[in-house]
């Protein structure tokens, strides 16, 4: 399988439909397709070979779109770029997995000045704005003009088609490698996994650097339906998209879902085409739920369970879960049961298998499961053992093979469907000279589902305030992993061993709910 086959069927079946609308910007799949192929010719020209990762850091856009089936039609491999990361961030994941050739548009391309420095693979910056481009970077218009379209190189099968970072539990991002048969096979699964209705139009307002925005463009073009990409998540962009462009389907985290619904202007908007909302990466209010699913009656709701190293579902909740009868309340606390592509199982600290209703840790095998991660031989063997990817989430499968997460036996904070390891921001607190210990937990919040909430012991002698702490971490980053609130002690809580017992800490937080994620 191969990522560009959704494009040669389109050509045969359907190339003068519309395949991707980005504000007033339109084209049918045979005008995409051809500037594809001309993307690729021009990566090639700028020396990407055969698996080559190119970046790019930009907000959701037609040049995205262009991007990552470009990037494939030429045989490389995508590095979709965390804008929201600082520059020492952004330099260490180019470096990581050696990217030479960045793509950036006119609202990141005033940080090339800072990555370029502290970057040792960067050596060419291609901008895709308007206009003539920044000095020292090439235009993306210039060369897509002067370029020949080139014939499709065809990777596929187990050639790496993504290097897509995530955070790390030793304090540095990973890049989780994924295939073409990863993404196709995941896909085409979530696509059949999920009943849908009558003529669809999809909506992309997830960023493309996470792997639910990029995967949902990819089931849109496997589906060969047209894709209205927003640039990023803004209320009332969307709730006009909806109404322009008839869309039927969008995937919201929750925190969107709450803040779309909750807009002034809601009710303003003709929404009667949208059908379908899918949900994930983080767990959803059931309160909330229920606001969402009266806001929008006409919809049905789904829910996604997974991560970027399963490219990235492994269960759903259909909508039919999410209808009202006497196990409604029990269903909507699940993560839905497996796609048909996954077998999921439920293990003991030994890797034996649970019975139903025992909490072990969630483990899943098949064609989904990344292929490692890169440069990282120790973290990918912990977490793929016998083919089994350890997801580092605690869970239970109860009689009717419904899944349940319940607890994060990996260090890990999912705030407003974002991912954050709490190493990350420790070794980021810790270089204040003011620090003795620290200690980085996830807390509920009503807004961002957890919030990063900072614990220090400050050294003997001196005093430090939250302001600054917040203020330091920002410098070293991304802002979404900073501590939102932070509480100064005398000591932390360790074992007999001296581990910290983060648990203690958490506790007065979690007390009094029925899982231990939010």
């Amino acid at each position: 399988m191969h990522l560009t086959q959704s494009l040669h069927k389109a050509l045969r079946e359907r190339p003068e439909a519309t395949a991707v609308v980005c504000g007033p910007q339109r084209a049918t799949f045979s005008q995409f397709t051809e500037r594809v192929s001309r993307l690729g010719a021009v990566l090639r020209g700028l020396g990407m070979g055969p698996g080559d990762r190119v970046g790019m850091m930009s907000l959701n856009s037609m040049a995205y779109v262009e991007y990552l089936f470009g990037t494939w039609w030429g045989g490389g491999a995508i590095n979709p770029v965390n804008f929201r990361w600082s520059a020492k961030e952004v330099a260490y994941s180019l470096d990581d997995c050696d990217t030479r050739i960045l793509l950036v548009d006119k609202f990141f391309a005033p940080q090339i000045a800072a990555i370029r420095p502290l970057s040792k693979s960067l050596e060419v910056v291609v901008y895709t704005g308007e206009g003539p481009a920044p000095e020292g970077m090439l235009s993306y218009e210039d060369l897509m003009a002067a370029a020949t379209p080139m014939e499709d190189a065809f990777p596929g099968g187990d050639d790496l088609a993504a290097v897509m970072y995530t955070g790390g539990t030793t304090g540095m991002p990973k890049g989780v490698m994924l295939s073409h048969t990863n993404l196709c096979i995941n896909a085409l699964s979530a696509v059949a996994a999920v009943p849908r209705q009558g003529e669809a139009v999809g909506l992309v307002a997830a960023p493309f650097f996470h792997v639910g925005g990029c995967g949902l463009s990819l089931q849109m073009m496997q589906r060969l339906i047209p894709q209205v990409v927003v640039p990023m998540f803004d209320e009332v962009a969307i709730l006009q998209a909806i109404q322009a462009e008839k869309v039927t389907e969008t995937f919201l985290v929750p925190t969107m879902i709450k803040r779309l619904i909750e807009h002034p202007r809601f009710k303003e908007f003709d929404l009667s085409s949208f059908h379908l909302m899918l949900y994930g990466a983080a767990p959803i209010d059931a309160v909330l739920l229920g606001q969402a699913m009266d806001a929008l009656p006409g919809a049905n709701f789904c829910q996604a369970y997974g991560m970027t190293e399963l490219a990235p579902t492994i269960s759903v909740l259909l909508p039919d879960d999410h209808r009202p009868g006497p196990d409604q309340a029990k269903r909507l606390r699940s993560a839905g049961r497996p796609v048909p592509i996954a077998e999921v199982r439920i293990v003991d600290n030994d890797g034996r298998d649970l019975p139903p209703g025992q909490v072990g840790e969630i483990t899943a095998r098949g064609p989904m499961v990344m292929k490692g991660y890169w440069n990282k031989p120790a973290e990918t063997a912990k977490a793929l053992r016998d083919g089994w990817m350890f997801t580092g989430d605690g869970g239970y499968m109860d009689k009717e093979g419904y899944l349940y997460v319940v607890d994060r036996l990996k260090d890990m904070i999912v705030t407003g469907g974002e991912n954050v390891y709490s190493a990350e921001v420790e070794n980021a607190i810790a270089q204040l000279p003011e620090v003795s210990m620290c200690a980085v937990i996830g807390v509920p919040d009503d807004h961002w589902g957890e919030r990063v909430h900072a614990v220090i012991v400050p050294r003997p002698g001196t005093t430090l305030e939250e302001a600054r702490v917040i203020a330091h971490c920002r410098d070293l980053i991304a802002g979404y992993k900073c501590p939102r609130s932070v509480e100064f002690r005398t000591e932390l809580p360790l074992s007999p061993a001296g581990k910290l017992q983060k648990f203690i800490l958490r506790e007065p937080f979690w007390a009094g709910r029925e899982r231990r994620v939010n």
